[in-house]
């Protein structure tokens, strides 16, 4: 059984193991001002997070999450940036929880259901991803300038 629940100021110690493996499944390495300024975003509203624990109570999964305004809606949107789940937790119904989660918020807020990206190469989140949402067509692009 996977419970997820707001993140809590004393998950900081195993939010950072996620969070850092996160980093790692995605090749970056952020410094650690971002890993700073993340988690104090995470308790003062900027940014919402969530965090799964399995049935000892452990963290196993989190999200991050936050709304913004659109200029194709009213309503605010919600834009599901982070999603990790530890990989002995995979399978579980953990990730498919968390993304649940965060459209349950969003309806809460009133804003549009979540939205998120993923590297093409996420193939194992990706099958999950395509049982959840629809895949809009859009590439993303970054400004290299």
């Amino acid at each position: 059984m996977i419970d997820i629940a707001p993140l809590e100021l004393s998950d900081r110690a195993r939010w950072a193991e996620l969070w850092t493996a996160y980093q790692l499944f995605y090749r970056v390495e952020l410094p650690a001002a971002v890993t700073e300024a993340t988690w104090t975003r995470l308790h003062d509203g900027r940014i919402h997070g969530l965090g799964a624990r399995d049935a000892t109570g452990e963290l196993v999964g989190i999200v991050h999450f936050l709304y913004h305004q659109d200029t194709w809606s009213e309503a605010l949107a919600c834009y599901l940036q982070d999603l990790y789940v530890d990989p002995k937790t995979r399978g579980t119904g953990c990730g498919r929880g968390l993304i649940e989660a965060v459209a349950r918020a969003a309806k809460a807020a009133g804003a549009t259901p979540p939205y998120w990206l993923t590297h093409e190469t996420n193939t194992v989140g990706r099958r999950l991803y395509d049982r959840l949402g629809t895949n809009a067509g859009f590439i993303q692009y970054t400004y290299a300038g």
